[in-house]
């Protein structure tokens, strides 16, 4: 996980992006620490015509370990990676996104 503070001068706030690989996961909105979590990561976040500086997780460590520990890795069955938010029972799946659950959050939910 990576994290890059905006620093491109605009009359915009400048907020701090979470970023696994070219996913965009989260973001921290400028002023708070607490991450917002998307459903399902963003591809392809551009960072064309903007500037950003790498910032260190450990800035965060009580809000980012609290917004963690509700979030859990997973493995599809083709070998792909998603995420659940154990807190509001989503999942970045493909099957959660069309039908409103999916096997990852039962599994998780029960366990």
């Amino acid at each position: 996980m990576q994290a890059l503070l905006e620093t491109t001068d605009w009359p915009y706030a400048n907020h701090i992006y979470l970023l696994d690989g070219d996913k965009l996961v989260a973001y921290i909105k400028h002023g708070t620490t607490e991450p917002f979590y998307f459903k399902s990561p963003i591809k392809g976040f551009s960072k064309s015509r903007r500037t950003f500086k790498p910032v260190a997780l450990d800035l965060f460590d009580t809000s980012r370990q609290q917004a963690n520990d509700m979030i859990r890795e997973v493995l599809g069955s083709k070998g792909d990676t998603y995420f659940v938010n154990l807190d509001e029972l989503t999942c970045t799946c493909p099957g959660y996104t069309f039908r409103g659950t999916c096997k990852h959050v039962k599994e998780l939910e029960t366990a």
